[in-house]
């Protein structure tokens, strides 16, 4: 299946697209360090970015010409600080929106679905109004904005023509669901919330729903703090497990039926878990993983605190200024604390050990920061590749993988009957 990938960072969604069977007809990315990630890993030969045409720039400038229309997918993660809360909160007055450009190149390559991730802060109510106009131009992609027209007016102009059932009349229009998710309920060891604005084309008749979740915070608290399931099944000693929180009699009796209603969900990642096989990289000893490079300096203050490791991490930040927070920190055992490493980082946004960045500790963080989770990414890919390969049966004739079977077999015995003929 055809793809483009837009404002590829450091190939997060696109390594997920890889993995659920898409092929990148074009990666673009405008930074300079991001792009040199890519690049690297493909001259070390890292098998899923073979083959990837990486361009260099912005969207803006690209030939969309040179591409076919008609596409299956096309993905991205337009900047996120003009909605983040972080961020200066600049939304369409802020030169880094990247959603005009975006709907620009799905009206221009009408692909068969998009996949558009962003920043929980994106739903905020500051921003309902320009959501809803960033949705209703997906939506209705061929009625652009006129000239000397502001995005408010515009707005306007597309709510009475949705009202009206005009556009239904359209070539172009797609079936819209957005989502608001948390990367950790998806087995990333991470609470990463972010909203996934997903199309398809409406005369596919899809049926497509987000994923369902994997994993669960109260079945991670139900095998800590009612079973103790976690520490025996990460080795942790009676004397060096954490003091047990405050939870009554009442409480302990809620978490075990919330686990047993969820169930078959498994308990979060916690950076604990997605780090146990990784060497300390303060003592510095010899070991085979890339990226895995102590960084000294981290302190811990009143709101600069790092992650605990028995909870999923905390959001990793890009920051506009240096690292914020202390997102990027974890805490230990004995409560100091130090900075995640690349490859710790890497780990906590399930990018594969193999996959190497390039820049300094400060530079690679901000790409991590900035990236979606691969896990994360592929799990929803692969959902929409599932929907697109099912519209298409569907307009072959067919219903189901074992009527593409029977049709195989019927054109081998055909085609085996010609050549005896």
């Amino acid at each position: 299946m055809r793809a483009v990938e837009l404002f590829a960072g450091a190939g997060g969604l696109a390594l997920g697209a890889s993995l659920s069977g898409f092929k990148p007809l074009a990666v673009l990315e405008w930074d300079r360090w991001a792009c040199d990630t890519l690049r690297e890993n493909q001259k070390n030969g890292y098998p899923l970015v073979s083959g990837w045409p990486i361009h260099e720039g912005d969207v803006r400038d690209f030939d969309w010409k040179s591409l076919p229309t008609d596409i299956e997918l096309v993905a991205g993660g337009p900047p996120c600080q003009p909605f983040s809360m972080g961020g200066k909160h600049g939304a369409y007055n802020d030169q880094r929106d990247m959603f005009p450009a975006s709907v620009d190149i799905v009206r221009r390559l009408q692909p068969k679905a998009f996949i558009f991730e962003n920043v929980k802060g994106l739903t905020r109510s500051a921003f309902h109004n320009y959501f809803e106009y960033i949705r209703l131009q997906l939506e209705f992609p061929e009625s652009p904005k006129r000239k000397n027209e502001d995005w408010q007016g515009h707005y306007v102009r597309l709510q009475a023509e949705h009202s009206s059932g005009k556009q239904h009349g359209r070539a172009l229009t797609y079936r819209l669901q957005t989502n608001l998710v948390n990367a950790a309920d998806y087995g990333v060891p991470q609470r990463r919330e972010r909203v996934f604005i997903v199309g398809f084309r409406h005369d596919l008749e899809t049926t497509w729903s987000m994923p369902e979740q994997t994993h669960s915070q109260s079945a991670l608290m139900h095998d800590q703090w009612v079973t103790g399931a976690y520490w025996e099944r990460n080795q942790i000693a009676k004397k060096n497990r954490p003091a047990s929180p405050l939870i009554t009699a009442t409480s302990q009796m809620l978490i075990r039926q919330r686990s047993l209603i969820e169930e078959p969900l498994k308990p979060w990642k916690t950076v604990r878990e997605a780090l146990a096989d990784m060497p300390n990289p303060e003592r510095r000893v010899k070991h085979h993983l890339i990226n895995h490079t102590y960084q000294p300096g981290a302190k811990s203050y009143p709101g600069h605190t790092g992650s605990p490791l028995d909870l999923p991490a905390k959001t990793l930040k890009a920051g506009g200024h240096g690292v914020p927070g202390g997102e990027n920190m974890m805490v230990n055992d004995d409560g100091s604390c130090r900075y995640f490493t690349i490859r710790e980082s890497a780990r906590l946004q399930t990018f594969p050990d193999g996959y190497r960045f390039h820049g300094a500790w400060g530079e690679v963080m901000r790409q991590l920061g900035n990236a979606v989770p691969v896990e994360l990414a592929r799990q929803v890919m692969s959902s929409v590749g599932i929907q697109l390969v099912e519209s298409q049966l569907r307009k072959m004739g067919l219903k189901s993988t074992a009527d593409v079977a029977k049709a195989l077999a019927q054109s081998n015995q055909q085609a085996l009957a010609s050549k005896r003929a």
